[in-house]
């Protein structure tokens, strides 16, 4: 490692009229003590977690092998590239959400392993979620504990499925058994929070109006840190930079487009792209800017809501993917859902892919990283929550983490799973709900 001219604090920003800037980790960032000191200064853990809605079809999903896998399953292929990083768990199972709504129940129990009251009003109640329990530690370090992200602008209220208040619906994340946390699905939104200093909402929309990049608030404290690292440190600031400025375009673009529709809806936000793919990978790329720049390293992202009718006539599905996954063994409807499957997990590799581009340290984002891929619902004809569709991406610097099928019994907790989640983060419980044990064998590295 190449140490700079000077040192700086982690927590380094850049700062200009009207905007905040954080920096990536940097070789000045980390003091000239011993290698051990250095890498250890390197290597935040980062916990993540992407939910995705109503089960999957499982023959095409899970693979053939237990243990060592050789390849992936028609439904993950797409994560082939990162075999070594990804392990696919099944068996895995949510007790607790056998209830009657059980679409609310399954998004509702995905990080809480809980069943939630049964209400249609403001008195709803939970429990405190992993990811929570996780920023309660690793979270006090970052500006912001954790990000609650989402692609569905969801504003119900009442009854959503079968009693079940539409918090249950709209909400994974919950601070305690009373505290849903909002999801989050406009990109400028989560852009200003992570990146802008605030200021009235007409000023915001004056320096929108002006097309102006938020970097080019800070060009002067810029220019003056780049003098003053090293080259390792400026190229990559460099390309930190390029990368916040392509994240504002395609913002900034689909502002635009939003903005030259004739088609008259009120309610539309201005800044999320017209189409649904362009809209997660968006969101992905968020998420990796935010822990790059160490903002955050706790994320829970709904990559669609559950019971969703979105249709997927981009993939040879136009009908909604609600309908489709009450298949009744139907072979079409089978296919159709498998196909969403394997399209949702595409993007889930998307973000794995820019994990594994993204230099952080010593190392990756992916490496420092671990995020779940999963549903709260196992076959969703019947709605059941059993043998959940669980898939963990986790990167390592020397060896692989993944490349494996681990198969529990059935019943298995799915809490067992979460327990050994926040051991790898550094959080540790002795129990997590209706826990029996942890899933040590997901997170122990193989043995070359």
């Amino acid at each position: 490692m190449t140490i700079s001219r000077m040192a700086l604090p982690r927590r380094t920003f850049l700062r200009g009229l009207g905007a905040t800037v954080a920096l990536p980790l940097l070789d000045a960032m980390v003091p000239a003590l011993t290698a051990q000191a250095a890498t250890a200064a390197n290597a935040p853990r980062r916990l993540g977690f992407v939910f995705i809605p109503m089960g999957m079809n499982p023959a095409p999903w899970t693979p053939r092998e237990v243990g060592r896998l050789k390849g992936l399953s028609p439904s993950l292929a797409s994560l082939t590239p990162h075999l070594d990083d990804v392990t696919v768990v099944t068996h895995l199972d949510l007790e607790n959400a056998h209830t009657t709504g059980n679409h609310a129940s399954s998004n509702a129990a995905f990080l809480s392993c809980l069943k939630g009251k049964r209400t249609e009003g403001s008195d709803y109640e939970l429990g405190t979620t992993v990811d929570q329990i996780a920023a309660r530690q690793i979270g006090t370090d970052t500006p912001i504990p954790s990000l609650e992200l989402g692609t569905d602008l969801i504003v119900q209220v009442g009854s959503c499925d079968n009693g079940y208040a539409c918090v249950y619906q709209n909400c994974l994340s919950w601070a305690s058994p009373t505290s849903p946390l909002p999801m989050e699905a406009d990109p400028r939104v989560v852009f200003e929070r992570l990146f802008g200093d605030g200021g009235t909402a007409e000023q915001r929309r004056a320096e929108m109006k002006k097309n102006a990049s938020i970097l080019d608030w800070v060009l002067d404290d810029m220019a003056r840190l780049q003098s003053r690292v090293g080259h390792a440190d400026r190229v990559r600031v460099d390309e930190y930079v390029d990368t916040v400025r392509e994240v504002e375009r395609r913002i900034q673009l689909a502002e635009e487009q939003a903005a030259s529709s004739v088609l008259p809806d009120l309610t539309r936000p201005t800044s999320v792209p017209a189409d649904w793919e362009d809209h997660v990978k968006l969101m992905f790329d968020l998420q990796v800017l935010a822990l790059q720049a160490d903002m955050t390293r706790v994320i829970t992202f709904q990559l669609a809501r559950e019971a969703s009718t979105r249709t997927y006539p981009q993939i040879g599905v136009p009908e909604p993917h609600h309908p489709i996954s009450h298949h009744v063994n139907d072979p079409e409807k089978l296919a159709k859902l498998a196909k969403i499957n394997a399209y949702h997990v595409s993007l889930f590799a998307y973000m794995v892919d820019r994990l594994k581009s993204t230099s952080d340290g010593d190392g990756s984002l992916m490496e420092h990283s671990t995020f779940m891929l999963g549903s709260g619902m196992g076959n969703p004809d019947v709605h059941d929550h059993r043998n959940l569709p669980i898939v963990v991406a986790r990167g390592g610097n020397d060896k692989p983490w993944g490349g494996r099928h681990v198969k529990y019994e059935p019943g298995t907790p799915l809490a067992n799973l979460h327990l050994a989640l926040l051991d790898d983060v550094g959080v540790h419980l002795d129990k997590f709900v209706d826990s029996t044990g942890r899933a040590t064998e997901v997170m122990e590295p193989l043995s070359l």
